[in-house]
């Protein structure tokens, strides 16, 4: 049965959960897109990394197109079930039918294969994940309250990258095997996870949507110094956070020479970001969202810092590394998503307005963009300095030092102009307070 909503008190823990529970298996579907997916295609299917890193470079590009229309369509849906709810449901078919034509691929399967089906996967993947961030930003106008809300979605988030990063030691076969095992889970429990969440948690009731007045909109986004801010600062964030996400099973295997660990690594990161949410989200009640972001960020540099001195079989400090970075991990997943629900609120303030979707969509723009970037900046160069991906390759000292850059020097520098950019970022508490007062006067 649904639960209408309060609108300033804290949500129940059983509303927190079930509106958080679609991230676990969307997170199990994303590791792999992100991760698992280009080496795949790369390493076990033969495909040249130029020609692997420009095709999901052109999907996610395509993937930040269909985001802004899915963003708005949501903004102006009327319906019985809600806005937000409707979409989710209706990406289902989608997303499970391009996630087994990707994951399970047919024999011969090849560049044209990898393009379609991964475009089509995004656009499953934003009709559900889009709604779904945009209905976590409505459920509460607190602005602490929303940093607990994001933190049960990411929380979820995070297991199911547990489960999808833990596979690989459980499942034997390979890259495929695990895909085909994953792809099999969630065809039961993508449907399970996101009907419960729409059956259990209702939308607050939104006024009926105005005629669009573009002219406004665009105005307001120009003006909401803020939300530039912030997105740029997310964009960069993004990059930092998408180069070793790509490549972390390639530095495994080629430099550490323990690519059988690669799910240990992963797992404990992960892990590590799970225990930190609630030491964030306190840290962030004490310093501000954004000052507790970028000390997070600031720590996760200088743990990072070492790892282009790390060589074959240096699994110690590797570990060290991912439980030390993972601790930071936990801002990254709960603050920003927080943070961008605010900032919706100055537009809603200046045009009484209620563009969530759209904002939404913009941040999915930013994110998308990061780790396309990612891809396709780094398997080009990777493949320029004349690195092989393939089990068993043998590369020079030359490659070798370009992939641990990649991997570790890169991402640092796009950390810190990050924070240069949120450091002195200009919503806090009382200013939010503000601006939720202002909303209270809009007509």
């Amino acid at each position: 049965m649904e639960q209408s909503l309060p609108d300033h008190r804290p949500l129940a823990r059983r509303l927190l959960a079930a509106y958080g529970l679609p991230g676990l298996p969307m997170a199990a579907l994303g590791l792999p897109l992100f991760i698992y997916l280009p080496t795949f295609y790369a390493a076990d299917l033969g495909l040249n990394l130029t020609a692997v890193g420009a095709v999901l470079l052109l999907a996610r590009l395509w993937d930040g197109v269909t985001d802004p229309a899915i963003g708005v369509l949501s903004d102006r849906t009327v319906s019985r079930w809600g806005r937000r709810r409707p979409w989710m449901i209706a990406g289902l078919p989608v997303t499970l039918l391009a996630m087994w034509m990707l994951f399970v691929p047919p024999q011969g399967a090849g560049i044209a294969h990898l393009l379609g089906w991964s475009m089509l996967l995004y656009l499953g993947w934003t009709m559900i994940s889009l709604p779904h961030s945009a209905w976590g930003a409505e459920l509460s106008p607190d602005y602490h309250e929303r940093s607990r809300i994001t933190a049960s979605r990411e929380l979820f988030v995070v297991l199911g990258t547990l489960i999808a990063a833990g596979l690989p030691a459980l499942v034997e076969g390979g890259n495929a095997a695990v895909l085909k095992v994953l792809a099999l889970t969630l065809l039961i429990a993508l449907p399970l996870t996101i009907l419960l969440a729409c059956a259990a948690v209702g939308e607050p009731p939104r006024p009926a949507p105005r005629t669009s007045n573009w002219r406004l909109a665009i105005r307001v986004l120009a003006a909401n110094r803020p939300f530039r801010r912030l997105i740029v600062a997310y964009l960069l964030n993004g990059i930092a956070n998408g180069l070793p996400a790509t490549l972390v099973l390639l530095f495994a295997a080629q430099v550490l020479q323990l690519g059988e660990l690669s799910g240990l690594f992963l797992t404990v990161y992960f892990g590590c970001g799970i225990l930190s949410i609630p030491v964030w989200i306190a840290a962030s009640r004490k310093l501000e969202k954004h000052r507790a972001w970028c000390m997070a960020m600031l720590l996760n540099c200088l743990f990072f810092a070492p790892v282009p001195f790390l060589g074959a079989g240096d699994m110690a400090g590797f570990l060290a590394i991912c439980v030390l970075t993972g601790l930071c991990l936990g801002a990254d997943l709960a603050l920003p998503p927080s943070m961008q629900a605010d900032v919706v609120d100055i537009d809603t303030a200046e045009s009484g307005a209620h563009r969530a979707g759209l904002y939404f969509a913009l941040w999915g723009v930013a994110t998308k963009l990061a780790l396309a970037l990612a891809v396709g900046i780094a398997f080009p160069i990777l493949d320029l300095f004349g690195f092989q991906a393939a089990s068993g390759s043998v590369n020079d000292p030359a490659a070798l030092t370009t992939l641990a850059a990649l991997y570790a020097i890169a991402p640092i520098l796009f950390k810190l102009a990050a924070i240069a950019l949120m450091w002195g970022y200009p919503i806090g508490a009382a200013e939010h307070a503000a601006v939720k007062r202002r909303i209270e006067t809009v007509p």
